[in-house]
């Protein structure tokens, strides 16, 4: 049981990691530290769970064993293991820290080797699920690190995910996780401009679905996506701005390869320009918004 792996801290707890946090603590975790930059969030979350909100990084490090970090982008992530100042490094030895965002895959190496220095150890467990998942412990994780780290987090691991694959070293769950996500968001894009073009045609949307259920235009944001664009419910899952955080993510790694990703290219402008638009916080389906005949984007 959960009891019998130690104190856990959550950093960063919106919509993902509030959710880690109470599905750990409802299986028997010790959750003993929550913070967020939205202190209110914390100070919320930590009363429901009975964990303490912390005022400080290095408070959340003093009060817990493993510290997950949920934090929103590269920058968070350099702050939250900052060399100097206020930081989860600060009496950090001995402890374990399990990374959950969705980063640029040198901040990952980055992190282990500040961690490592510390007399700490981290691991990146990527996150390819929603937000429901998170609540119900049946996250897909991807995880890179040593391996006696992830060995080290895998009865916590496996208590959040169904499926829990270790890929590598630090910096290669991030780099399938990039490109997972750019696929994803290269399926939605198209998704959006299939059945928007069904409805300028006069089509009937529930058939159209159907059939592509049925071919080659099967896919999972079909099942995921494709009702609620039509009904235009694009309550967040998972936001437009992430779409293009994550998109561009695997657009640098294109680069750096040397590789021309045109699909990506393009489903990264779709997204920007919802941002533009004021729309990225509305889920990924809300790409719909700018191919629907009669909207807004369109």
């Amino acid at each position: 049981m959960g009891n019998d792996f130690g104190s856990v801290g959550v950093v960063g707890v919106g919509r993902m990691g509030a959710n880690i946090a109470r599905h750990l603590h409802d299986e028997g975790y010790s959750v003993t530290a929550v913070t967020d930059v939205n202190a209110a969030a914390a100070q919320e979350l930590a009363a429901e769970i009975g964990a303490q909100a912390c005022d400080s990084l290095a408070q959340v490090t003093s009060l817990a064993d493993t510290i997950i970090t949920v934090v929103t982008d590269d920058a968070a992530m350099y702050a939250v293991f900052a060399e100097e100042g206020d930081s989860l490094l600060q009496g950090a030895n001995g402890k374990l820290f399990v990374n959950c965002a969705t980063l640029t895959p040198q901040v990952h190496v980055d992190v282990e080797q500040r961690a490592a220095a510390a007399g700490a150890q981290s691991l990146e467990a990527c996150m390819a699920s929603s937000i429901t998942q998170a609540r119900d412990g049946t996250l897909y994780l991807m995880c890179g690190g040593s391996e006696d780290a992830f060995n080290r987090a895998r009865p916590l691991l496996e208590t959040m995910s169904i499926s829990l694959r270790y890929i590598g070293p630090a910096g290669t769950a991030a780099q399938v996780k990039a490109l997972v996500n750019m696929v994803m968001n290269i399926n939605t894009a198209g998704l959006a401009e299939g059945l928007g073009l069904g409805e300028a045609l006069g089509l009937d949307s529930a058939l159209l679905r159907e059939v592509f259920a049925q071919t080659g235009a099967n896919s999972r944001v079909l099942e995921t996506d494709g009702e609620d664009m039509e009904a235009r419910d694009h309550e967040c899952y998972f936001s437009a701005a992430h779409a293009s955080k994550d998109s561009g993510i695997a657009l640098d790694l294109a680069d750096g390869a040397g590789l021309a990703l045109p699909l990506a290219q393009a489903t990264k402008a779709q997204y920007d320009k919802m941002i533009d638009m004021g729309l990225g916080e509305l889920d990924k389906s809300g790409v719909a918004e700018l191919t629907y005949p009669g909207r807004g984007g369109a």
